[in-house]
């Protein structure tokens, strides 16, 4: 009896790329899985510089020591899903996923579950112990590893999360507010950690995508392909970098 052909996924690596650009991706392919251009999409990247990802509603001045950020470097992206401020450099992986919302739970606790658990089973691979913590969270020994967002826009869920792998946590700590809700601990470091930190070593960025691929497609029944993004998705995240994540009013504007 014939079982039908398996479902198969885009899977674009991007590589070491500047912050304009990778948020510009990550809503260019959102755009073009809308029209059905593209499959579904896992997008592998790294910023190229240190980074705070601040999410759309959220006020710089309340989530970033903004002197501090400036004496080091580190520039504020602010990207179209919503969630807290992150920072990101050189030693994280981020990770996205692009696809129809019939693929995911409604519920967006059991959404984020969905997508952090086929995480966890790639970290398996590697023998590194993870767990889910609702509503967003993939911790490692107690302490966050993982942090992710999520967007939901004309049938397409966008979640896109973080993969602290040998990060700069010192940094973090410094340009980073910690939440209202955890002013009296005024360390981001208490809570979150690295893979190197964690484990002692950090793997290497090449053998944690491949353990990423396997669990995400495990957990979703799939096969992922290598692909590249298409000429019109270049063209809009060129648009993108130019109208919107390239300028301070758009990244500032809170």
């Amino acid at each position: 009896m014939e079982t039908g052909k398996p479902l198969v996924w885009r899977l674009v690596d991007s590589g070491v790329v500047s912050p304009e650009y990778s948020a510009a991706s990550d809503e260019a392919i959102v755009n073009a899985r809308r029209t059905g251009s593209v499959p579904n999409t896992v997008h592998f990247y790294t910023r190229d510089s240190p980074t705070i990802s601040i999410g759309y509603n959220r006020s710089v001045e309340k989530s970033v020591f903004t002197e501090e950020a400036a004496r080091r470097n580190v520039k504020v992206i602010r990207r179209f899903s919503g969630g807290s401020a992150v920072f990101t450099d050189r030693g994280q992986l981020i990770f996205a996923l692009v696809l129809d919302a019939s693929l995911l739970p409604s519920d967006i606790i059991e959404s984020y579950e969905k997508v952090c658990r086929a995480v966890i089973r790639g970290l398996s691979i590697l023998g590194i112990k993870a767990e889910y913590k609702p509503v967003n969270d993939i911790l490692v020994g107690g302490k966050k590893i993982s942090g992710s967002a999520q967007l939901r826009r004309g049938g397409v869920v966008l979640h896109h999360g973080t993969m602290l792998v040998d990060t700069d946590l010192e940094s973090m700590a410094a340009v980073l507010k910690p939440p209202q809700s955890k002013k009296d601990d005024q360390s981001v470091m208490n809570h979150v950690t690295s893979l190197r930190e964690a484990t002692g070593e950090a793997p290497d960025m090449q053998v944690l995508k491949r353990a990423l691929v396997k669990g995400i497609s495990d957990a979703f029944g799939v096969t992922l392909y290598p692909g590249s993004l298409t000429p019109h998705e270049v063209a809009d995240i060129d648009r993108l970098t130019e109208e919107k994540y390239g300028s301070r009013d758009w990244n500032w504007k809170i």
